[in-house]
C-alpha cells in the first residue's frame, strides 16, 4: 500500500484551485503527467527579482519595477489596432499602462479610477515618458505582499502563463508532506543537504543564479533521491535474479571448436575477453544477466553464436530475439552458414509465420528438435512453448524493457540472458539503465575493416556531390540517402524523403527506391531486399534503416541536414556502410549557418569513428534527456537528476543501493521503511512488487 502521507501528491492536477479541464490538459502535457507530484518535479529555470520599487521619477528604462500608483483615468482605444491606455501617477510624476486587445470591463475592475494599485512589470520610455505594457501583476494596495520579492520562472507551453503556473505551484507546494528521512545521516551532513521537504520548497524559490545550479544543495539532494530510487530498483531486480535458481552450463567445447576452425577470421582480443566472461557466468549456478556492448561492426554476432553453442553443447535450447522482422531474418542469414557447419538445427519464427507453417515451427520448438530459435518478440507469445530453454540472447535491448527481458527468461528454468546492443552507451547511462547487469564491451574492430571517409558538404554543393555519386554508381557502388526526421510531423518527414526521391529518380530512373515509416512492413521489406540484391542503386530513407540493416555492397551514406541529428544517431547511420572490402564514404550535408553545438557535433563525426567516444561527447553536448532519443531507447528519463552534472552522485547512489540490499534486502529497518516511501515517491512500482512477493 502506498503510504497515506503521499496521497495528496498523487491527486489529479484538476484538484488544484484555478485549474480547469482546459488548462488541466495543457498543464499535464507541460509537467509530464496528471498528478500534483508531476507538477512538483517541474523545476524553475530562472527567476525575476521584483524588489526594485522606485517612484515614477526614479524608474529606469528596461528594468522590472514594482510600483504603487494612483489610477487617474482610462483612455479606451480609439481604433482597433491602437492600445487601451490607463493614466496613473504618484507624488513625483505620471506614467501610462498600455494594453493591446484588452477587455474594457475587466481593466476597469482591475484598475478602478481613484484607487491605489501595485503593478509590476518592465518600465520603458516612449517619447520621453515612462510606460509599462501589459504589467505582469496588478493588485489592490492592500494585497501588495502577494507580489513576492523573487518570482520563479518555469518552462511554459502555449496557453499556460507563468502567473497561472506559479499560483497552481503555490497550492501544490502546500501539499508537500514532512517525510521520514531515507538518506544516510553521515552522508547528508557531509554534503550539507537539507531535509526532503525543505529541499522541495527551496527548489521552487530561487533567489540567485547559484540557486539554479545543478550543484546547489537542494537540487543535489533531490537529484540524489531520484538516482537512489533508480539504483535501488535495479539492485533489487539484480538481487532477485541472483536468487532465482540458475543452472550451471558446462559444455565440452565440441561445437564451439568446430565453428572457430571454420571461421574465415580470428577472434579479436575483445571478443575473446567477452566470451570468457560469458562462459564463466554460464558455468556458475547463478542466473546470468549480462550486457554485451559493441560498436557497429565489432563482431557481436559471432560472440552470440559461440555463447548459444556453449548452451546447446549441454543439451538445452538457445534463442536469439531481435526487435524487427528484418533484423531477425538478417541474424538468420548470418548464423545459417555457421550453424550448418557445426550441424545444429535451427528455426526462425516471426509474426509473418501463420497457420500450418507456424504450427510446424512451434512444434519443433516445443519438442526440442529446434536447438536454436531465431525470432522477434513473437517468441514471447503464450502459444510458444520451449522444450528446455537455457540461454537467451536479446538483440538491440534498448527497444525492449526490463519487463520483456524478465518475460523471456521465464520461458525456461533459470534461463541465462545475454543482452546485446550496437548503440554505444556512455558508462554513466549504462549504470542507470543496466545497473542490474554485468557489462562486457567489444572495443576493438576486427582487423581488415577500412575506416570510413567522412566529409562535411555544405548544402549548396549538393549537385556537385550528385555528379560524384553518379561516377561511383557506374563503378558498382550502392548508396543510402537519409532524409531527416521532422519529429513534430511524420507527414513532413515523409514529404522531405519523397521530394528527394523524385529529384534522384529524375536523374537515375527506376534504380532509386524509397522507404519511410508510413509504409506497411511488407512493402518496406520488399524495397530493402531489392536494394540488398542490387536491383536498386540508391535507397532514399527516413531513419528506419538505422538499426542493423546489413548490405556489404553499400559504400556511400549521404545524410541530408546532418545538423538536425544527434551524434549517436549519426554514428548509427554511418555504421550502415563500411561493411564490405571496398572503401566507404559518409557525406554529412549541412545547411548553414551552424550553431556552436552543431559545429562541434559534425567535427566529432569527421574526426572519430569510436562509438564510445562519440556517445560520451553526445552526453556532454545534449545531456541524458536527449541521448539516443530517450523516448525510444528504454533509458530512464530523469526529472531532477542532470547527467553528466550529477555523475558522481550516481556512483554514490549505486554504492549506497548495494549496501542497503546487503544489509536489509526486504527494507524492514527504520531507514528501510523510509526507503519504501522513496520508491513510491519515484513510482518504482516494480521494486515494490518484488518486496511484496519476497
Amino acid at each position: 500500500m502506498r503510504p497515506f502521507e503521499l496521497d495528496n501528491l498523487f491527486r489529479p492536477l484538476l484538484t488544484l484551485p484555478g485549474i480547469g479541464p482546459r488548462n488541466g490538459k495543457l498543464l499535464e502535457r507541460l509537467v509530464g503527467g496528471p498528478k500534483v507530484l508531476d507538477m512538483i518535479w517541474h523545476k524553475p529555470v530562472d527567476f525575476i527579482d521584483r524588489r526594485y520599487a522606485p517612484k515614477i521619477n526614479e524608474a529606469q528604462h528596461g528594468k522590472i519595477a514594482t510600483m504603487t500608483l494612483m489610477v487617474d483615468k482610462h483612455i479606451p482605444a480609439p481604433r482597433r489596432h491602437l492600445p487601451y491606455r490607463v493614466e496613473c501617477s504618484d507624488d513625483t510624476g505620471s506614467m501610462t499602462l498600455i494594453f493591446f486587445h484588452a477587455r474594457k470591463d475587466w481593466l476597469q475592475k482591475q484598475l478602478p479610477v481613484g484607487k491605489k494599485v501595485v503593478v509590476s512589470g518592465k518600465v520603458e520610455f516612449y517619447q520621453g515618458r515612462p510606460q509599462m505594457a501589459h504589467p505582469d501583476s496588478m493588485v489592490p494596495e492592500k494585497d501588495k505582499d502577494s507580489i513576492t520579492g523573487f518570482e520563479p520562472v518555469y518552462p511554459l507551453t502555449q496557453g499556460i502563463s507563468n502567473n497561472v503556473l506559479r499560483k497552481a505551484m503555490g497550492h501544490a507546494l502546500k501539499s508537500v508532506p514532512q517525510l521520514g528521512e531515507w538518506q544516510d545521516p553521515t552522508f547528508m551532513t557531509q554534503q550539507k543537504w537539507p531535509r526532503w521537504h525543505d529541499a522541495v520548497q527551496r527548489l521552487h524559490a530561487p533567489e540567485s543564479e547559484a540557486d539554479l545550479d545543478a550543484e546547489h544543495p537542494a537540487r543535489s539532494r533531490l537529484a540524489y533521491d531520484e538516482l537512489l530510487a533508480n539504483q535501488l530498483t535495479l539492485a533489487m531486480v539484480r538481487n532477485r535474479q541472483r536468487h532465482v535458481q540458475g543452472r550451471a552450463f558446462q559444455g565440452d567445447q565440441r561445437l564451439r571448436n568446430t565453428l572457430i576452425d571454420n571461421l574465415p577470421f580470428t577472434l579479436t582480443g575483445a571478443q575473446e575477453r567477452a566470451l570468457n566472461e560469458i562462459y564463466s557466468d554460464m558455468e556458475s549456478p547463478l542466473r546470468m544477466l549480462r550486457l554485451l556492448q559493441g560498436d557497429v561492426g565489432s563482431g557481436k554476432t559471432v560472440v552470440a553464436a559461440l555463447a548459444m553453442l556453449a548452451a546447446v553443447e549441454t543439451g538445452v535450447q538457445a534463442a536469439i530475439m531481435a526487435p524487427t522482422e528484418i533484423l531477425a531474418r538478417q541474424h538468420a542469414e548470418s548464423l545459417a552458414p555457421w550453424l550448418d557447419a557445426v550441424g545444429v538445427d535451427y528455426v526462425i519464427l516471426t509474426g509473418r509465420d501463420k497457420g500450418k507453417a507456424r504450427e510446424a515451427i512451434t512444434d519443433k520448438i516445443s519438442d526440442g528438435s529446434a536447438q536454436i530459435v531465431i525470432g522477434t518478440h513473437a517468441l514471447f507469445q503464450e502459444s510458444v512453448g520451449f522444450h528446455d530453454l537455457g540461454f537467451a540472447v536479446v538483440d538491440e535491448q534498448h527497444r525492449f524493457g526490463v519487463h520483456q527481458r524478465l518475460q523471456l527468461s521465464s520461458k525456461g528454468k533459470g534461463v541465462d540472458v545475454l543482452v546485446m546492443t550496437a548503440t554505444p552507451i556512455p558508462r554513466t547511462l549504462t549504470l542507470t539503465a543496466y545497473g542490474d547487469m554485468d557489462v562486457s564491451r567489444l572495443d576493438e574492430k576486427p582487423p581488415g575493416r577500412k575506416p570510413i571517409d567522412t566529409r562535411l558538404i555544405p548544402h549548396e554543393k549538393i549537385d556537385d556531390m550528385i555528379d560524384g555519386i553518379k561516377r561511383q554508381i557506374d563503378d558498382g557502388a550502392r548508396i543510402y540517402w537519409v532524409c531527416p526526421l521532422v519529429e513534430e510531423s511524420e507527414f513532413m518527414d515523409v514529404a522531405a524523403a519523397q521530394e528527394r526521391y523524385e529529384i534522384l529518380q529524375a536523374r537515375f530512373g527506376d534504380r532509386v527506391g524509397l522507404v519511410h515509416g508510413r509504409q506497411k512492413p511488407q512493402e518496406k521489406d520488399d524495397i530493402m531486399s531489392r536494394f540488398a540484391q542490387g536491383d536498386l542503386d540508391i535507397l532514399v530513407a527516413t531513419t528506419v534503416i538505422e538499426v542493423g540493416v546489413n548490405v556489404p555492397e553499400a559504400t556511400i551514406m549521404v545524410i541530408e541536414h546532418a545538423e538536425r541529428f544527434g551524434l549517436s544517431q549519426l554514428h548509427q547511420l554511418r555504421g550502415r556502410v563500411g561493411r564490405g572490402a571496398d572503401k566507404s564514404y559518409c557525406f554529412l550535408v549541412y545547411k548553414g549557418p551552424l550553431g556552436e553545438t552543431a559545429k562541434e557535433r559534425l567535427a566529432v563525426m569527421r574526426d572519430t569513428e569510436d562509438g564510445f567516444k562519440i556517445a560520451e561527447k553526445d552526453l556532454e553536448l545534449r545531456g541524458s534527456g536527449e541521448i539516443l532519443g530517450t523516448r525510444q531507447s528504454g533509458l530512464p528519463t530523469f526529472r531532477l537528476a542532470q547527467l553528466p552534472a550529477h555523475t558522481t552522485l550516481l556512483q554514490a547512489a549505486r554504492d549506497d543501493a548495494r549496501l542497503i540490499i546487503e544489509k536489509d534486502a526486504q527494507l524492514t529497518s527504520e531507514r528501510g521503511k523510509a526507503l519504501r516511501t522513496l520508491l513510491y515517491l519515484f513510482e518504482r512500482d516494480q521494486a515494490i512488487q518484488y518486496l511484496r512477493s519476497g
